[in-house]
């Protein structure tokens, strides 16, 4: 595995610690309640999270594709050791992608493929439908699409109701755009 960057490392301590210091009890509580106690909630505010990652893409400039999915992958992730996933931060994973889904390319559907598998939520799942997978699949061409499609198609015979529903939403959206 490829160590991450420096710079990506940077730019998600910098989005990590504004989501804390955005955050406020009250809210972590609610939205802790609102999925289920499956991740964790700094309390941050969807505005706060947009502007959020919109400030890092200020500070950290020029991230190219490797930097983006890293960096997402990093939000998407656990805080540190034993600790749960927190919401605000995968939801800035999320709020990147949509950022920067004009980067993003058929080989990354196996990462999304992973955030749905582990999201537990709708919250979570249906941006990243709608404004990551959607736009991405409707900019491939070729070969590129058939594989994007072959990989929606395995989707939808998932045991993982997360991921067929995924499947399902992806293929009605993307109808809809044709």
């Amino acid at each position: 595995m490829t160590p991450v960057n420096q710079t990506v490392q940077d730019a998600a301590g910098f989005i990590d610690a504004t989501l804390q210091n955005e955050g406020t009890w009250y809210r972590a509580e609610e939205v802790e309640s609102r999925v289920g106690g499956a991740l964790s909630s700094y309390g941050a505010s969807v505005g706060a999270v947009r502007g959020t990652v919109r400030d890092a893409g200020t500070k950290f400039k020029g991230l190219g594709h490797d930097d983006v999915t890293a960096l997402a992958s990093q939000l998407w992730g656990q805080p540190g050791p034993g600790r749960r996933a927190v919401y605000e931060r995968r939801l800035a994973a999320v709020v990147l992608l949509q950022s920067r889904v004009a980067l993003l390319r058929h080989s990354d559907l196996t990462r999304l493929e992973g955030f749905i598998r582990s999201a537990h939520t709708a919250e979570l799942i249906d941006p990243l439908i709608a404004d990551v997978m959607v736009p991405l699949l409707a900019a491939l061409e070729g070969t590129d699409r058939q594989r994007a499609n072959v990989v929606i198609a395995r989707w939808s015979q998932d045991p993982d109701e997360w991921v067929r529903r995924a499947a399902a939403l992806t293929a009605d959206m993307t109808a809809r755009t044709v």
